[in-house]
């Protein structure tokens, strides 16, 4: 056994175990199984060209050298990224921590509940510190979650009858960079009209439906918008406000003035920088906009005994089912790094925030009066922590550099300085060195930090925040610990048992491609400093890029999109302009199977395309008649056509080059969803299937945790003619020579998290990936084959094979009074997350095991399978009480003093013997949907007191 090989330890059978899973599968070899489950036409003729495998070591030594490249200066940009310190408490127990960055999104509520807790308090730390009604889950930055709220107001006018008469939307010139860009983005599609302007100018026009300010402004300004606010009401202009969220401590919260949205990002709560992600973005709204508000929300409800539990609310808003009449393509969160945002809160409680606000501010007024000792002038007249400094910023740039200081020099006469959590005095004097140097003047030096302030006693605010429970009880590390460790007891996740969701692919996060995350030479680079600060990130990010266009065989990649969602879009916008490039803007049809994700509609519409859906077969496929006959008829319009493949249902469809081809010869290009790409890896690719452009799940295919549902990375990787189409940044130049503009905040989107892919694919090397792909497939037909006796499976291949995933049929079990979601809740007891239930078809189960899970894993989810179809076979439509219907099954239940059950306590708890060995208990009984939508509660508030209101 090669104990230095990263395949042995990543892909869960052994040699040993391969035969008797090919035996039960019924082929004599590997090879034979992958040439009956891939069309021969799209095999790849060569291996990937990639250097030899590193082991585990060989790569903690080269990924430590290259972080020895990158320079971490002492960074003062701003520009919404702030160094932060992440307390070590959350940095062990939930950023290292398998038990919370494996788990997958809590569609199961009764095996979250640990991480919906997390979340729901990070909602109510949003919504005190913002002063609005309502916030979700979080987004993916703050410039995208700006963008989701002018779509979100655009869609609301249309609701109040004015759809003809407002297109205009302002933007204060004050707005970060980045923002503008990404607006500028979203905007041209749906045909709104930015204009960008100074807000104390604005004429407050019937033509606006909505405005955005930033708060403090991209300067350092505070304004005070209350009259700015105040005439937009009167004007029915909805109003936007991007805010820091730390100045919030300080600021009078923007829900008081009466703002529809407040927007922004959590990051200076303890999360990295990264490099420019992933952070946790925020998204507070008014309780009228709930059913618009783009992403999840966690609400309060009941379980069957009328206990208090978390689930997510309001799931009819997902895109999956709305399509192409969505707001919003977004389906993912940031739930990692929104639970250690939530978490930050939680152990500094309302006192400690106060006090590191304080501090901030304090060190900003100090700053400030040394600098003017030395005869220079500060332009803010009033701020939290960032100051506008008169001097020539090609004098002070040298000496700051030489000192490794690094600020923001918008202009040659000015200087602009953010401080941050980190700063503290011996940062300040060096700060005053720099300008001491420049001015050629001796400094005094800072002793003790100046008490004064400079906001203004109208806007300070005055309102309290954070005064539940959860915010004042968990100071210490002891608390803390605990109840992180509580939380995570309530949660199932990869470290406890396999997570064989279809499409979701949820497969090992190594630890050591997690490693290097927690390494500060990765995570204190600021975004937006020099590049040449950064040549670690850009080599990984280089050979990154180069490794994904490779294995796709295409000609190019952006890493900028930071979900699969934004690279949908970004795709698709690519597209776009690739054909305005050409003057065919009147290009607007997106042929779009009816098997495809519900994102692919939602993101069609986004990117101002007409969804056009094409039929498939009865045997799941894409139906090439219709497909022809509606090519033919759009041909003139035709822009692009969005395919998933292996498909959704689990078949590598022999038809798709046929499919490819038809396209392009009536003038569209091919958009390839990336979600199911783990069945692809090494043995075709979307080049070699005709496509243009993919998106890629880094999250999925290539090792990113989930993170509960989120960080995600969806890179885009593009053929030729849609290279000079790449995304761009307005701060650092990224993309093609005809660049769009941004698509995320970040130049490099979530440029921490790609170190992980980039680690995958590394220790992996060409033979580790193909293996991979292999065993992957190996896998999903082993479970195929081992249930054929107790389910259906509804699509298969040409030749009988599935892909990577396979559709179990549990619509026959209605006869004996079974759901699909009674199996889903039922495999709780036996210790296992639900497969992607009723997804792409209502009333089945999508199964994925991925190439991480062993044999023995296997058997065990497959005995669970076979003893629930067991216990099917035995209920009836006449008796609701059966073992099925009252699961999961909890602790409380079964040591109940009564048991009024006809089964018994062993069947419900222990149904196998393996169980036992490892029991996960459920700390809630199956949760009350109805009741948690039509009582919608967001906060940490104990559910009691609204049932007593």
């Amino acid at each position: 056994m090669r104990t230095d090989s990263f395949a042995l330890r990543h892909i869960g059978p052994d040699e040993l175990e391969l035969q008797d899973m090919l035996s039960t599968v019924g082929v004599p070899t590997l090879d034979r199984l992958i040439y009956e489950t891939i069309p021969d036409d799209i095999r790849l003729k060569n291996p990937l060209d990639l250097p030899a495998a590193l082991s585990e070591n060989e790569y903690a030594q080269h990924i430590g050298e290259l972080a020895s490249l990158n320079k971490v200066f002492k960074t003062y940009i701003g520009l919404g990224y702030h160094q932060a310190i992440l307390p070590a408490v959350i940095q062990r127990n939930v950023l290292e921590n398998p038990g919370w960055y494996t788990a997958y999104t809590p569609y199961q509520a009764e095996i979250a509940q640990g991480r919906l807790e997390a979340l729901l308090n990070f909602q109510t730390m949003v919504s005190d510190l913002t002063g609005m009604e309502l916030a979700n889950a979080s987004l993916l930055d703050e410039s995208t979650a700006a963008a989701e709220a002018m779509a979100l107001l655009f869609a609301v006018r249309e609701r109040e009858q004015k759809k003809n008469e407002v297109i205009k939307f302002f933007v204060s010139e004050e707005v970060l960079p980045q923002t503008i860009s990404l607006l500028k983005t979203r905007a041209i599609p749906l045909g709104i009209e930015l204009v960008i302007g100074d807000h104390s100018e604005f004429d407050f026009s019937t033509e606006y439906f909505g405005a955005i300010l930033q708060y403090p402004g991209k300067s350092g300004v505070v304004h005070n918008y209350t009259q700015f606010v105040a005439k937009c009401k009167e004007t029915e202009i909805k109003t936007v406000v991007a805010a820091d969220i730390l100045s919030l401590v300080k600021l009078q919260a923007p829900g008081e003035l009466g703002v529809d949205v407040v927007v922004g990002t959590t990051q200076r709560f303890g999360i990295p920088l990264g490099y420019g992600g992933p952070h946790a973005a925020y998204f507070a709204t008014k309780e009228e906009y709930k059913r618009s508000i783009p992403g999840r929300i966690i609400g309060v409800t009941k379980d069957m005994n009328g206990n208090r539990a978390l689930r997510m609310a309001l799931q009819t808003r997902e895109q999956h089912i709305k399509r192409d009449k969505a707001t919003s393509n977004i389906c993912t969160a940031q739930v990692l790094l929104a639970v250690m945002a939530g978490m930050y809160a939680v152990y500094h409680g309302p006192k400690g925030l106060k006090y590191i606000a304080d501090t901030v501010h304090s060190s900003a007024v100090t700053l400030e009066q040394k600098l003017k000792e030395l005869g220079y002038e500060q332009v803010n007249p009033s701020y939290f922590d960032t100051i506008q400094i008169k001097a020539n910023a090609s004098a002070i740039k040298p000496i700051a550099e030489k000192n490794k200081i690094n600020f923001y020099y918008p202009d040659s006469e000015t200087v602009v300085i953010a401080l941050n959590e980190t700063t503290n005095i011996p940062d300040l004097n060096k700060i005053v060195a720099v300008f001491s140097e420049a001015a050629d003047k001796s400094k005094s030096t800072i002793e003790k930090l100046e008490e004064g302030t400079t906001i203004p006693k109208e806007i300070e605010r005055k309102k309290e925040y954070l005064t539940n429970e959860v915010f004042n009880s968990y100071h210490s590390e002891t608390e803390l610990m605990r109840y992180i460790k509580k939380l995570e007891r309530k949660d199932l996740s990869l470290n406890h048992s396999m997570i064989a969701l279809g499409s979701c692919t949820m497969k090992l996060n190594a630890a050591s491609e997690m490693l290097p995350l927690s390494n500060p030479k990765w995570g204190n680079i600021h975004p937006f400093a020099p590049v040449e600060q950064a040549e670690g990130y850009q080599i990984v990010l280089k050979k990154l890029e180069d490794q994904l266009t490779e294995i796709t065989g295409f000609a190019g990649t952006s890493l900028q999109p930071n979900s699969g969602a934004q690279g949908e879009y970004a795709g698709l916008m690519v597209i776009r302009a690739y054909h305005e490039s050409r003057g065919d803007s009147h290009r607007n049809i997106c042929l779009i199977p009816s098997s495809a994700h519900g994102t692919n509609p939602a993101s069609a519409v986004m990117a101002g395309m007409k969804v056009v859906v094409t039929k498939a077969t009865k045997e799941g496929n894409i139906d090439l008649d219709d497909l022809r006959e509606k090519a033919i008829k759009h041909k003139d319009n035709l822009a692009a056509l969005m395919v998933t493949y292996p498909s959704t249902h689990g078949v590598f469809e022999s038809s798709i080059r046929k499919v490819t081809a038809l396209i392009h010869e009536n003038g569209g290009q091919v958009y390839m969803d990336g979600a199911n790409m783990n069945a692809q890896v090494g043995l075709t690719n979307p080049g070699a299937i005709g496509a243009d452009v993919c998106h890629l799940n880094l999250h999925k295919t290539f090792a990113i945790p989930h993170g509960g549902g989120g960080p995600g990375v969806g890179p885009i990787c593009v053929a030729k003619q849609l290279l000079p189409f790449l995304p761009g940044n307005p701060v650092i130049k990224t993309g093609g020579e005809h660049a769009i503009t941004a698509i995320s905040s970040a130049p490099w989107g979530s440029a921490l998290v790609c170190l992980i892919s980039y680690g995958y694919i590394t220790m992996l090397g060409s033979k580790g990936l193909q293996k991979a792909t292999e065993y992957a497939i190996l896998n999903a037909n082993y479970i195929k084959a081992r249930l054929k006796e107790h389910y259906q499976t509804l699509y298969s291949g040409e030749r009988g094979r599935a892909a990577h995933e396979m559709i179990l049929d549990c619509r026959p079990f209605k006869n004996n009074g079974i759901e699909v979601v009674d199996i889903a809740k039922r495999l709780i007891d036996y210790g296992f997350h639900a497969p992607t239930v009723s997804f792409p078809v209502a009333g089945t189960l999508m199964i994925e095991p991925t190439e991480s899970e062993s044999k023995a894993e296997l058997d065990r989810f497959c005995d669970a399978l076979i003893s629930i179809r067991q216990e099917i076979s035995e209920s009836s439509t006449e008796d609701e009480n059966n073992i099925l219907k009252n699961a999961p099954h909890t602790m409380p239940m079964l040591t109940a003093e009564t048991w009024e059950f006809p089964y018994s306590r062993k069947q419900a708890a222990f149904p196998l013997e393996y169980v036992a060995d490892n029991k996960f208990w459920p700390t809630v009984r199956r949760v009350d949907d109805a009741y948690g939508d039509r009582n919608l509660i967001c906060t940490c508030d104990p559910i009691e007191e609204y049932m007593e209101a």
